[in-house]
């Protein structure tokens, strides 16, 4: 399986299934960073920040799961996108 047939299998099959639509959970961890951070952060952000962790743990060392994460994320934002562009 390649890493985006990993990554679609990852956000559209199980991890779907335990943790829900991915636009409200992305609001519910925006919600709880800007509760700490005393700032507001987005669901667009959160997507951006986890893709910047995987960047920085894949720069400093290679794993499979770090790219495969990497796409998974990518693939959420562009949903969460999608989901905020909707009347």
């Amino acid at each position: 399986m390649t890493i985006l047939e990993e990554a679609d299998a990852a956000i559209n099959g199980p991890r779907r299934e335990s943790y829900g639509d991915v636009l409200e959970s992305f609001v519910s961890i925006a919600d709880v960073w800007s509760t700490i951070l005393r700032a507001p952060v987005t669901p667009q952000q959160v997507a951006l920040c986890m893709i910047a962790l995987k960047l920085l743990r894949e720069a400093n060392k290679h794993s499979r799961d770090n790219l495969v994460d990497l796409c998974g994320y990518a693939a959420l934002l562009a949903q969460i996108e999608d989901a905020s562009l909707k009347p």
